[in-house]
């Protein structure tokens, strides 16, 4: 578990390298092409893969203008897969679907179980289950923006597809319905996020669970406000004190039981945020 939250932690430092990485080539593994549902895919193999074991699987969903391969190199999921011994799977979002190739994470059909995008790439996933062994409680999903807002999506969604979400630059739960005022709740945040976390709570219906989340947000970021990062720590949390017992308590709440500064190996200063339940 503590090496697929690293998963995460190498994919938020260092996603905006996304041109200075070539794809490093392993002995055995495969970066192979996929369809599903109208959209296609990218998967890695790692050369340590033995269909008789079951391995994890991190999906990741790509920012927007990017592709796959943009993701995949950027973030070097690929060589952490290589080394962890884990299968990557890299939805990729058509131009058609959207002009800027983002997920559609504003769009009222994309944020309900059964339908659009969140069922798309559950599919792909479930189509990788079925041709390699996968571990059905070790399935990540990790995001970028528009990535981001659509883990979030997918972990109120699908919560028993998913062992934890990482989110990065994203927004909560319905931030927006529609286009016009997505570009509103990136610049100023989405509604009430106690509201909205009791209707990702809703959404995940019979499923419900605690689910663990990781975010990420840079405070000086132009394009999603860091307003939306606490409002994602904020809506989760209110999700998850609804899905332990089924009643809003205060077991699980935003806020953060321990603060830390640091600073990684190139310099930069962070602070990290942990919040706990009673377990």
């Amino acid at each position: 578990m503590k090496k697929l939250w690293r998963v995460i932690v190498l994919f938020v430092a260092i996603f905006g390298t996304l041109s200075f990485f070539n794809e490093p080539a392993f002995a055995q593994s495969s970066f192979t092409n996929g369809t599903y549902g109208g959209k296609t895919y990218k998967l890695f193999i790692p050369s340590s893969y033995d269909g008789s074991k079951d391995y994890p699987l991190v999906v990741m969903l790509h920012g927007c203008s990017q592709s796959a391969d943009d993701f995949a190199k950027g973030t070097r999921m690929n060589e952490l897969g290589e080394e962890e011994g884990f299968l990557v799977l890299y939805p990729e979002q058509s131009s058609f679907a959207n002009v800027n190739k983002c997920w559609n994470w504003f769009s009222a059909s994309n944020q309900q179980r059964g339908w659009g995008e969140p069922a798309t790439i559950v599919g792909m996933i479930n189509k990788v289950k079925g041709t390699y062994s996968i571990q059905n409680q070790s399935v990540f999903v990790a995001g970028l923006s528009a990535g981001g807002g659509m883990s979030v999506i997918l972990g109120a969604t699908y919560p028993e597809q998913f062992a934890s979400i990482g989110v990065s630059a994203g927004l909560e739960y319905r931030a927006s319905s529609n286009a016009f005022s997505s570009l509103y709740a990136m610049q100023n945040g989405g509604p009430n996020p106690n509201l909205q976390g009791k209707y990702a709570y809703e959404q995940m219906g019979k499923n419900a669970r605690v689910m663990p989340v990781i975010v990420f947000h840079g405070n000086a970021d132009r394009t999603v406000v860091l307003k939306n990062g606490n409002q994602v720590i904020s809506q989760w949390a209110t999700t998850n004190d609804w899905a332990d017992d089924g009643v809003l308590n205060g077991t699980i709440d935003d806020q953060a039981d321990s603060v830390v500064e640091k600073t990684n190996q190139g310099g930069k200063a962070y602070t990290q945020y942990s919040y706990t339940n009673e377990n």
